[in-house]
This record gives structure tokens, C-alpha cells and sequence, in this order.
């Protein structure tokens, strides 16, 4: 009886443990998210590279520009950061109701659960950019940190991310030398020198590549997204495991987890809870769009300049961190400033409720898409140009906002966080609000 009594007070719901700016952020977040994640649910290869389909000229050049500008990474980043926030502030609010080892237990359940919603979200769900698997794995190094002052906690991100740019710079010079031995080998062609093993190897490489780039594949792909639920579920399965293997040690270590702990480190500093000035967080937007939208530009500008080359995107990585997670510091000054506002308050209520239902509407996004683009639904896939997604993206937006408010004016939660917070805790949450 007494376990059970101490097992609710764990699961009691305070208003005022939410930090409202939090909400408010996820909901920007998750509504960012959703314009770079559309590219994936919508074109073939056409994430990064606008050539690819698309389009590649006018209102889809002005759009793939503007998304990188401001959007590539920096979304990502904030996501990530939101996530590592939402952990750390889990704990520590168990902790100080002395949980105990039961604290350990009910994140690392949260965790466990997280991991298999994002196995049903990728595979189940047909979102090839899943991340939910690899939060949960990156989660579980965020518990050892939970308790190092800001001031490192920035600096082992700093280390972090200066890894994962090391690596960037590496695959950089490898695509080079491919591109050198590329050239190399259409002079032994015409020379009628017999190719190196070296020289063989890149050119099957290249080749490999300008497939992936095709009109051949990009048809095969779009017959493949509109083709019936478990065809698609068969044919992203490898991409599926690809994303859930190599990427989580060739990018997330150097990615996600330091920016769920940079997430920590702000939140000790209560920057992400409107505690600071409008001028320090005016300063946060001047210097961060100041450094990082420099960085985009130049980035973008030799992109171009490069006639999108794949050396020309592949050198653009060097500087990839150096750009995102300024802009990305830039935006958290905005929507602190924002939540700061006397104003909006409409609006607000609204994005707040999205993120307070982040993990129920980014599921949602995937669900929405499913039925729009695949064969399941309409069979949209690679049949709308990248400025034309923008139309999906802003319908979804205004779908959540208004849904959001309204289910959480009868529920605590949205259905997918119930479901999670069930799980973690053993024990069944409220859910009607009385």
C-alpha cells in the first residue's frame, strides 16, 4: 500500500513543474521539424541535393535555400536539445520527491519504451528519417551526466562536435581522392591505360553514387513509395536498418548527444525558461544568426557556385556544425523573447499545447504522410515539387494547432504520452480531466 502511495506521487501531475517556454519551444520545434522532414516523405533523394527531384530553379530553389538557411540542422538541434532538457528535468524532479534506484528504473524504462516506439515509427510507420531509436540510445549516456556543472557540460559537447567535424573533414578528402581518381580514369580511357585497382575501386564508387542521383532510380523508388502498405514496409526495412546501425555511431555520437547535453547546460543556466533579459537573449540572436547564417551562406553560395557537385555538398559538411547550432542559438533567443512577449498569447497556447503532445504529433506527422504519399493513400510520392510540399506541411500545421488545444482541454495528455508515461511508470496516469 505504502509503495503504491509513493509510486502515485511520482506519477501526480503539477502544473507547475511545466516550464511553459519549453512547451511553447517544442511546438516550434516540431513544426520546424516537419518542413525538412517533408522532403523525405515526399521526393526521392531530394533531402540534401535539389537537383535530384524536386526541382531545382525558381520558387524550389528559393525554398530548398530558405530551409537551409535556417532550418537544416537547427531544427535537429533544438529537437535534441529539447529531448535531453525533458530527461534531465524527469530526474530531477524524482529525485527531489526521493525516489531513489526508482528514479534509474523509471528512465531507463522511459528509455526502453522509447527506443521501441521508434522501431514501430521507422518500420511500422514507413519515416525513414526515424529518431526516436537513436534518442533512446543516446539517452542512456545523458543519465551519467545529469550532475556536471554547465561549464563542462559545454565543453564536452565542444569535443563532441569538433569529433564529429574532424570526421566530416576526412570523408571530404576521401571523396576528393575519389573524384581525382574519377578523372584519372577517363584519361586512361582515352589513353587506353589499363585502370589501378585504386582507381577501379573509386570509379565503382562513383558509379554507385550517379545511380542513387538517376532518373533510373528515382523512378524505381517512386514506383516502390506508391506501391501497397507492406511492399513499402519491405522496401524501406534495409534503409531502416542502415539509419538504426551505422548512423548511430558516424553521427548521433557527434550530433544528438552533445547537443542533449549543451540542453542540459542551458537549463542550468535558465536561459530556457525566460529568466534571462530581453537584452541577453537579444544578444543570443545577434551573434548566433550574426556567425551562423554567415556560415549558411558561404555554404550555400558554393554549393551553387559548384553547379551542386558531390564534392561541392561534401566540403559544405566541414562547416556544417560551425553554421547550425549558432542559428540554432539564434532561435532559442527568438522564441525566448517570444515567450517573454506580453503578446500572442493565442498563439502561444497553441504551440505550447503541440509540444506538450510533441511525441503523439510527430507520430502524427509520419501517420498523415503515410496516407498522402505512399500507396496506402493518395500515392503522392515524387509527384509534387518541393515548393508544393510546403502546401502538406502548413495544412498539417494548422490541423495540430487547432487539435492540440482542444484535446488537452479534456485530456492531460496526448495519447502516444499516456501510453509512455503508462509504461515507464508501471501504474496507470489520469487521463480525463475531470
Amino acid at each position: 500500500m505504502l509503495a503504491k502511495e509513493f509510486n502515485s506521487t511520482l506519477i501526480s501531475i503539477e502544473t507547475a513543474e511545466r516550464v511553459t517556454s519549453l512547451d511553447v519551444m517544442r511546438g516550434i520545434v516540431l513544426c520546424g521539424i516537419l518542413l525538412m522532414n517533408i522532403n523525405g516523405f515526399g521526393l526521392s533523394g531530394a533531402y540534401n541535393d535539389p537537383t535530384v527531384s524536386g526541382g531545382a530553379e525558381g520558387w524550389n530553389l528559393g525554398t530548398w535555400v530558405a530551409a537551409n538557411m535556417f532550418f537544416e540542422g537547427t531544427m535537429r538541434a533544438l529537437f535534441s536539445l529539447l529531448f535531453g532538457v525533458g530527461m534531465f528535468i524527469l530526474l530531477d524532479r524524482l529525485e527531489k520527491k526521493d525516489a531513489g534506484i526508482r528514479a534509474a528504473d523509471i528512465y531507463f524504462r522511459r528509455l526502453l519504451w522509447l527506443l521501441v516506439f521508434g522501431l514501430v515509427h521507422g518500420y511500422l510507420l514507413l519515416w525513414r528519417g526515424e529518431i526516436l531509436f537513436e534518442y533512446a540510445l543516446m539517452g542512456y549516456f545523458v543519465y551519467s551526466f545529469r550532475r556536471i556543472s554547465p561549464k563542462y557540460l559545454v565543453m564536452i559537447s565542444v569535443f563532441l562536435f569538433s569529433i564529429g567535424t574532424l570526421w566530416n573533414y576526412v570523408d571530404y578528402r576521401k571523396d576528393v581522392a575519389m573524384m581525382d581518381q574519377v578523372a584519372l580514369a577517363e584519361t586512361y580511357k582515352v589513353e587506353e591505360t589499363p585502370l589501378s585497382k585504386e582507381t577501379k575501386d573509386a570509379l565503382s564508387r562513383w558509379e554507385q553514387k550517379l545511380y542513387d542521383r538517376s532518373q533510373e532510380f528515382i523512378d524505381f523508388e517512386n514506383e516502390s513509395m506508391r506501391k501497397g502498405y507492406v511492399d513499402v514496409v519491405f522496401f524501406l526495412a534495409p534503409v531502416n536498418t542502415y539509419f538504426n546501425t551505422y548512423f548511430s555511431y558516424r553521427y548521433d555520437l557527434w550530433d544528438i548527444l552533445p547537443m542533449m547535453l549543451l540542453g542540459i547546460a542551458l537549463f542550468k543556466w535558465k536561459i530556457l525558461s525566460t529568466e534571462k533579459s530581453y537584452g541577453f537573449y537579444g544578444l543570443m540572436v545577434l551573434f548566433g544568426y550574426g556567425i551562423g547564417l554567415l556560415v549558411n551562406y558561404n555554404e550555400i553560395t558554393s554549393i551553387i557556385a559548384s553547379d551542386f557537385s558531390y564534392v561541392g555538398f561534401s566540403k559544405s559538411n566541414i562547416t556544417y556544425d560551425l553554421g547550425r547550432i549558432p542559428v540554432a542559438m539564434g532561435h532559442i533567443g527568438m522564441i525566448m523573447v517570444f515567450s517573454k512577449l506580453p503578446a500572442f498569447e493565442w498563439l502561444k497556447h497553441s504551440l505550447a499545447a503541440v509540444g506538450k503532445m510533441a511525441l503523439t504529433n510527430y507520430l502524427m506527422h509520419s501517420v498523415i504522410c503515410m496516407f498522402v504519399f505512399t500507396g496506402v493513400g493518395f500515392g503522392l510520392f515524387g509527384k509534387l515539387q518541393r515548393f508544393e510540399l510546403l502546401y502538406v506541411v502548413f495544412s498539417i500545421w494548422i490541423f495540430q494547432m487547432i487539435l492540440s488545444p482542444i484535446w488537452l482541454k479534456y485530456f492531460h495528455f496526448g495519447p502516444i504520452e499516456w501510453m509512455w508515461r503508462r509504461l515507464s511508470y508501471l501504474q496507470n496516469p489520469p487521463f480525463w480531466k475531470v
